[in-house]
Formats: structure tokens, C-alpha cells, sequence
């Protein structure tokens, strides 16, 4: 078989095409975006191919024809006219401060001052970039090509430091040009993790098209699982073969681990690429997300605001501006979650305009579960897996007195990140939060004809119901047997009853002071 070359890590368009490395086309997209001068925005997570897709309009732009031999855009594209390209990207450094972040943009505006032999009259970068756009202009009578990636990366970057609003005021300075220099701009493309919303930093641009929720290019980025089967039938053969797999059950793994990305309703969903690839490179379903694709500036939020987790690890309904734009000084968390590609949408109430949100994949669950563990509870970062592994051992055997003893001992205390009267929701979440990680079904708040039972986790031949209280005051026992009464008292195993399976009724008794687990009953 010829030797195929996945292009993990490769963000060059014209790398990737003059190296023979598989490339899943997207021209058709470039064809249709680049019709009309109308500028864009695009928002999504890191490791997405935002950088390869501006690194394929600038190829374009730059009339690189040969490049595009065999793609879709070749018979779409009659007359292929090569335009000065501006490509300004804060992707590839990191810009804690204003010092850090004035020396990127200089550096960058020096290599366009060189190449379009502009003279430097005022350091300031706002006039700078005025120059070399208008020299652009000048010197090659075409319009000029912009193309920005990773806009917020240096916000981002000092997120809850002195530098932010030093950042945001720099940024808006760099690109004021590009409010009043419209006639002489062909294209403008925009692409960040998330759309700021106070910031306004591209406040001129009032006619900017943020397609992040469009239906149109809901597939711009990553790919689909129609494309998984037409480009990647001999990856999945391969890693098929090594998991010991029939082709079909390999395939329902990947979706299951990678897949379900949906940047709007009703559309197809998308595998992220740098998972799919590397899973297809080592032949092995592991978790590469964590490892590349968690922006610090989640975990940053997750310090400095409150959290409720309830909200996030049960599936979220929400209105679209509540987690389209991300405001940092509100305490509302959903857009960082949601941009940093944690959660994603899954569901559309069309006349209520309301969206569910969840997790895309197993991979993306696990990964955020234990950045919220490592956040929320005691367990040391190298004993996590062993604590879940016992708990799924234990939940196989019944054994709940073991399952809620390792609970107990992740939970001692309140941790300071949490206010005391949020102690009842934290509990409650937490609990779900670490069954969720054993991989066995778990549900919160699940509705009966008489109310809702808190958390209930199905295991092959078992059914927990747990009914988690607290003791405000009174002693553990009748507080445990009030939980225990509550579950029978409320039909909460009634619905589970013609499933077969074993049924465990659990009561659980915490502190309403914080200081954890009290006991348990069942």
C-alpha cells in the first residue's frame, strides 16, 4: 500500500499539499467565503484547524493555483487573481503582558514594512499597519487580504491580571485601521476562541458575519464523519486490525471518543482533527484533547469565579447570547466552557429558541471531569484513576459501602472555592461529577411522578438511587432515613423495575457546615 501521511500538527496549507500528506478538502468553502468582500469572524476551540484554514485563503489569495490541483475549488475557480496578503497570527507565542504583546505586533509589522519598503515614521502600531495596507494597495493595485488568527489569544493570555485591559487597549490600537481603511481591503477573516463582548475591539466593523453558529459552515472546521469514511478507510482498517475489532465497531468507538461536535442544530456533527488523527497515528483510542487543547485561560476562569456545577455536568438549556459572547467580568462561565470546545450543542427547541448543551464525546467528558476533580476535591492528581477504577470495581460488586468511603475521603471539606451556602449544590454536583468519570450511565434530577431523585447510576445488572440530604442540625440516622424513605415514597425505582436488574437504595447524609460526607444508609 502507498505510504499516507497524516498531517498532525501541520498548520500550512502549502506544506501539507506539496508533502503529499492526506488533506480533507475544504476549498468548497473557500470558494463560497471568498464571493463578496464581506469581512468574517469564526470562533472555535484550539486544535480545530482555524490556523490551516487561514493558511488555505492565504494560498488562495496569493493565486498558488498548482496548490489546489484535484481539490473542488480548481473547477469552481475560473480566474485566479493573486492578491498582497496580510497574515496576522498571536497563535504561536504567549503574551502575559503588554511588553510581550508590543513585541509580537512589531515583529510582525516589520516583516510587512520590509516587504512593502514602508518607512517608519511613528512607532505606534495603528499607524503602522495604516501604512503597509496603503502601500499594498499602492504598490500592486489590488485590495488587500487580512487574515488574523487567534485575535483574543493575548487577552486571553493576561485573563485576571494587570495586563488584560492594557492587552485590550493595545489590540483595539492595532486594529483601528481596519475600520476606516474598508476601500482598500479585498478580505477580512477573523478567528478566535471566543467572541469577546465588551471588548470592541472591532467595534467600526458593524457589518463583520460571525458564522461561528452558521448552518452554511458548521463543517468549515473539523470533520465530519462523512469525511472520516471517505478519506480515512485505510486508518480505520488499520486501527480496526490493532484494537482487534470488526471495521464497524471501530468506527462506532471513534464517534463515540471523538466525534459530535455540532456548531449549530440539525446539522452533521464533527470529529475534532487533532484527536481523530492521532488516534489514527498511534492506532489507539486515547485521550489527546487534555493533553493539546486545554486553553489556560479555562482553567484560569475556574479559579477566579464561582462555579456551579450542577449547570454544566447535567446538560444546559440556554438562550444563544448566553454562551455565544464571553464577558469576563460576569460570573456567568457557559460561553468559556462552551468556546473552549467542552461543551457543545446537542439539541434545539425551535420555538422557544432555546439550545441544550453538552459534552461532544466521551474523550471531552473525562478530560473536563478531571479538571473540575483536580479543582474540587483531595484526591492527589496520580491516585484519581486508581479512586475511579476502585469505584467502578466496587460498583460491579455492590459493594457501596466501599464506593461512598472513597467519596467520602475526596470530599472531606469544603473546599475555600466554594461559599458555604452553595455546599448543598456542591455536594450534590460533585457526586454526580465523579460517577460520571466510572463511565457507568449516571443521571441527575431525573424527574417521577412525584419529584426528583438526585443522582441514579446504572451499572450492567445494578441500579443505584442515591438521596443525598443534609443534616442542618439533626442527627445522621434520621436524616438517612428520611432519604431512604423519600426514594420509596416517590416511585424513584419504579421506572427502573422491568429493567431486571438489582435495585440499591441509597441515603446520604452530608454536612451543612461543609465538612462533608456524615454517613450512609441502605
Amino acid at each position: 500500500m502507498e505510504a499516507r501521511y497524516l498531517p498532525i500538527g501541520i498548520q500550512d496549507f502549502e506544506k501539507l499539499r506539496r508533502g503529499h500528506y492526506v488533506y480533507v478538502d475544504k476549498t468548497h468553502f473557500v470558494y463560497d467565503l471568498t464571493r463578496t468582500s464581506t469581512p468574517y469572524f469564526l470562533s472555535r476551540p484550539r486544535r480545530f484547524g482555524k490556523s490551516l484554514l487561514l493558511s488555505t485563503l492565504e494560498a488562495y489569495f496569493l493565486g498558488k493555483r498548482e496548490l489546489f490541483t484535484g481539490l473542488a475549488i480548481e473547477k469552481l475557480e475560473k480566474e485566479w487573481t493573486q492578491y498582497p496578503v496580510l497574515n496576522i497570527s498571536f497563535g504561536a507565542d504567549n503574551y502575559p503582558d503588554l511588553v510581550s504583546l508590543k513585541s509580537a505586533i512589531n515583529l510582525m509589522l516589520c516583516r510587512y514594512e520590509k516587504i512593502f519598503n514602508v518607512e517608519v515614521a511613528d512607532e505606534r502600531s495603528a499607524p503602522r499597519l495604516n501604512n503597509i495596507i496603503l502601500a499594498a494597495y499602492e504598490q500592486t493595485g489590488k485590495q488587500v487580504v487580512i487574515l488574523i488568527d487567534e485575535y483574543d489569544k493575548p487577552i486571553l493570555d493576561a485573563l485576571y491580571t494587570e495586563y488584560e485591559e492594557q492587552n485590550r487597549q493595545e489590540l483595539r490600537s492595532f486594529y483601528s485601521p481596519l475600520k476606516d481603511m474598508d476601500r482598500y481591503i479585498r478580505f477580512l477573516f477573523i478567528t478566535g476562541i471566543t467572541k469577546v463582548s465588551h471588548i470592541n475591539i472591532f467595534s467600526g466593523l458593524n457589518q463583520l458575519n460571525d458564522i461561528s453558529l452558521s448552518k452554511d459552515y458548521s463543517a468549515l472546521c473539523g470533520i465530519s464523519e462523512s469525511e472520516v469514511n471517505e478519506y480515512f478507510a485505510p486508518e480505520i482498517e488499520a486501527l480496526a486490525k490493532e484494537q482487534e475489532m470488526t471495521v464497524l465497531e471501530a468506527k462506532e468507538k471513534l464517534s463515540r471518543m471523538y466525534d459530535g461536535y455540532h456548531f449549530t442544530h440539525d446539522v452533521e456533527g464533527v470529529y475534532n482533527p487533532f484527536c481523530l488523527l492521532k488516534c489514527f497515528m498511534e492506532r489507539d483510542f486515547g485521550s489527546y484533547w487534555f493533553e493539546s487543547g486545554t486553553p489556560s485561560f479555562l482553567v484560569k476562569t475556574l479559579q477566579n469565579q464561582p462555579l456551579v456545577l450542577s449547570t454544566i455536568v447535567n446538560g444546559r438549556k440556554a438562550k444563544e447570547d448566553q454562551f455565544k459572547n464571553y464577558d469576563p467580568d460576569s460570573n456567568n462561565m457557559l460561553p468559556v466552557i462552551y468556546q473552549s470546545g467542552y461543551l457543545t450543542i446537542k439539541g434545539f427547541n425551535k420555538e422557544r429558541r432555546v439550545y441544550t448543551l453538552d459534552f461532544p464525546n466521551r474523550e471531552i467528558e473525562e478530560g473536563f471531569l478531571n479538571v473540575l476533580l483536580k479543582k474540587f476535591v483531595k484526591v492527589p492528581d496520580d491516585d484519581m484513576g486508581l479512586a475511579v477504577d476502585n469505584i467502578c470495581d466496587a460498583l460491579e460488586k455492590k459493594d457501596v459501602d466501599k464506593v461512598l468511603s472513597i467519596i467520602k475521603a475526596a470530599i472531606a471539606d469544603l473546599p475555600t472555592v466554594v461559599k458555604k451556602d452553595m455546599c448543598e449544590n456542591y455536594y450534590e454536583s460533585v457526586t454526580h461529577l465523579i460517577f460520571r468519570l466510572t463511565g457507568f450511565n449516571v443521571i441527575s434530577e431525573l424527574q417521577s411522578v412525584a419529584g426528583r431523585s438526585d443522582v441514579i447510576v446504572t451499572t450492567k445488572d445494578c441500579v443505584f438511587i442515591f438521596e443525598l440530604k443534609m443534616d442542618r442540625g439533626r442527627g445522621f440516622e434520621d436524616v438517612a432515613e428520611e432519604a431512604l424513605s423519600q426514594i420509596d415514597a416517590n416511585g424513584y425505582a419504579e421506572r427502573f423495575a422491568v429493567s431486571g436488574k438489582a435495585m440499591c437504595k441509597v441515603g446520604l447524609v452530608f454536612s451543612s457546615e461543609g465538612k462533608g460526607m456524615v454517613g450512609w444508609k441502605h
